[in-house]
């Protein structure tokens, strides 16, 4: 494709990841626990559910990491948040249960942080904990993020009794210069050994998960990395380009941003890890995911079933995800609901008996309508505006440019995302987007 410094100097701004809309930052605090307690009790009885479990605790700090964590040195602090999740988990469900009909669970998916920081015991207690209180799918995805630095063979075996039937590893980079700018030194050799045990277990579905536009980073550098990462033969790659935002993330800051690549270096490296996973038959799914041959990602990609949520991409069929943990983000069909982001004030609401939600952000039906538009354009580069009764009229004014500049195109009411628009498809989005302020600096470059 035809990238011109032009366009990367012009698109190559901070626009939303749009794993939601609204997005987080027009969250507020108006919406509280009261507010999703009722939320979460009108909810129809037969509403399928899909939950999330933020497991906020690691043993080491990754300097580009963009996630809610922090470092513990002792596992008490872990052992006392796992009881209390088991105590949200309990309190939620108290909500949903109508007399003896438990809720329908399709997805269950444990993030962080690190979620094998747990120890395998408490980890299976909060497996029983689910099956008590929900009516988890005979064929339920299961899916957990992995630290390989970090995973046992105690919790391997506490997986394989769990059915958990999906793992996603975070590698990041293979080359150590990378690593070691990063703080997060883990030798391939690491990586694979992690990989036999997964599969092993009978762990067949497997996700790595790469960035680009890290420190020290080049294309031939990346492309080792994708060769490297590619014969471990995982079913799924995730390339995201990191997001240097150090006044959200202050620990950002330890990353020398001398080293760090300009706007076209990002490009460069995306574009060369981009041609050598479709080298080895991994599709693109969306913004940022490869998938083989057969995966249910690349399925859904061509039958028109592919969600995007706060995962990311998703075949999970349920429409309402509810979160548990620190900062976790439930999406309700009334709105979207937060979290408390700490694990202090957090832990002290749920202790004292009440739902930690500190904000969050209703959503109307024009929120609703563009939503879906941007979850199209997120998901398969097109949309018909006339299935959602939208007029390409009222954003024809920062629409224009990305028409002239061949981003995209608009035929009729459909509008479709150029292969050289490809790498904006967030730009592109944002034209859908009523709330976005551009001069924020809230959120990441888009390429």
């Amino acid at each position: 494709m035809m990238i011109t410094d032009h366009l990367i100097s012009v698109y190559d701004r901070p626009v939303p990841r749009y794993t939601s809309y609204p997005t987080a930052p027009h969250f507020h605090d108006g919406i509280d626990a009261a507010v999703m307690t009722g939320w979460l009790g009108n909810l129809p009885a037969d509403e399928p559910l899909s939950l999330y479990l933020h497991i906020p605790f690691c043993r080491k700090m990754c300097w580009y990491c963009g996630c809610n964590t922090q470092i513990v040195a002792r596992h008490q602090p872990i052992a006392d948040f796992a009881a209390m999740l088991l105590k949200e988990i309990g309190m939620v469900a108290d909500i949903l249960t109508s007399g003896s009909h438990r809720r329908q669970v399709t997805s269950v998916h444990f993030g962080g942080g690190t979620p094998n920081s747990l120890a395998p015991g408490e980890f299976e207690r909060i497996m029983a904990a689910l099956d008590h209180h929900f009516a988890l799918d005979a064929d339920l995805d299961l899916a957990i993020e992995l630290d390989p630095r970090t995973l046992d063979a105690e919790f391997l075996a506490a997986m394989r009794r769990t059915g958990v039937n999906r793992a996603s590893l975070g590698v990041q980079d293979f080359d150590a210069v990378v690593q070691t700018a990063v703080n997060r030194v883990q030798p391939y050799d690491l990586v694979e050994r992690c990989v036999a045990d997964l599969r092993s277990v009978g762990i067949r579905a497997l996700n790595l998960d790469l960035i680009y536009g890290l420190p020290f980073q080049s294309v031939s550098g990346l492309r080792r990395t994708v060769t490297q990462a590619v014969t471990l033969a995982p079913d799924r790659i995730a390339l995201f380009g990191y997001a240097h935002v150090p006044w959200m993330k202050p620990h950002q800051r330890l990353i020398d941003e001398q080293s760090l690549p300009d706007g076209h270096a990002r490009f460069r490296q995306f574009e060369a890890a981009s041609q050598a996973l479709a080298a080895a038959d991994y599709a693109r799914i969306g913004l940022d995911h490869f998938a083989k041959p057969g995966d249910s990602l690349r399925v859904a990609r061509d039958n028109r079933t592919l969600k995007r949520n706060f995962q990311g991409y998703t075949v999970d069929r349920a429409d309402t995800l509810i979160g548990f943990g620190p900062s976790a983000i439930s999406a309700l069909p009334q709105g979207y609901v937060q979290n408390a982001p700490d694990h202090t004030p957090w832990a002290r609401d749920v202790g004292e008996g009440r739902l930690a939600a500190v904000k969050g952000v209703a959503v109307s039906h024009e929120d609703r309508r563009r939503r879906a538009i941007i979850e199209q354009i997120m998901c398969f580069g097109r949309v018909d505006l006339a299935d959602f009764a939208f007029d390409a009229g009222q954003v024809m004014e920062p629409l224009a440019p990305l028409l002239e500049d061949g981003l995209c195109h608009l035929t009729g009411t459909v509008l479709t995302v150029t292969e050289r628009g490809l790498p904006f498809q967030r730009v592109v989005a944002a034209v859908f987007d009523a709330y976005l302020v551009p001069a924020a600096k809230r959120h990441s470059r888009a390429v």
